[in-house]
């Protein structure tokens, strides 16, 4: 069986940088990323619905520059379940969100950096404005995309992170990490 790609690789006119696409996202953060209908779907919706499903595969043939940016909300988002699995005591829903969107600022590598670990299947941005781009468009991402999944974590009311989804946490999608 296959893993799931995005439904999104085939729209029209979308920016590359690299050979990563650059799409619209809903978002409350200010950055450079385009906005997205809000009656649509967009890729953090994308990525948060494929996660679990996708997490079980070792291995995953990319079909479109979409699919680049899938593959690293994937595994930002099993960064984020493993910081809130290692932390002393089981964060509530408002600790968790510092804690993700502190994640989700901290420095972190692009393609074309040394230390990015997929950057046989990633092409470098062209040039230091494409890079500082890219850097803030994924910083952008990483931030709504933490929000939601502290939405989701939590959306029981319990205030403890849903079991369901926690249990993803050890898990590594194509046995890698983004190593945050």
């Amino acid at each position: 069986m296959p893993a799931y790609h995005s439904s999104l690789n085939e729209l029209p006119d979308i920016r590359q940088v690299g050979n990563l696409a650059i799409l619209p996202i809903k978002t409350k953060y200010r950055g450079p990323a385009p906005l997205a209908d809000p009656a649509e779907a967009d890729i953090i919706d994308e990525t948060l619905d494929l996660f679990r499903a996708n997490s079980l595969f070792r291995n995953f043939e990319i079909k479109g520059p979409a699919d680049r940016l899938l593959i690293i909300l994937i595994l930002f988002v099993s960064d984020c379940l493993a910081k809130i699995g290692a932390s002393r005591t089981v964060p509530n829903q408002l600790e968790a969100t510092k804690l993700l969107n502190t994640l989700a600022v901290d420095n972190f590598p692009i393609p074309g950096d040394a230390n990015f670990p997929l950057n046989a299947h990633y092409a470098p941005p062209a040039n230091r404005a494409d890079a500082e781009y890219l850097r803030g468009y994924l910083t952008q991402v990483r931030q709504e995309l933490a929000q939601r999944l502290v939405e989701k974590l939590y959306a029981d009311g319990t205030g403890k992170p849903s079991k369901w989804w926690m249990s993803f946490q050890k898990r590594r999608f194509m046995n890698r990490s983004l190593g945050s």
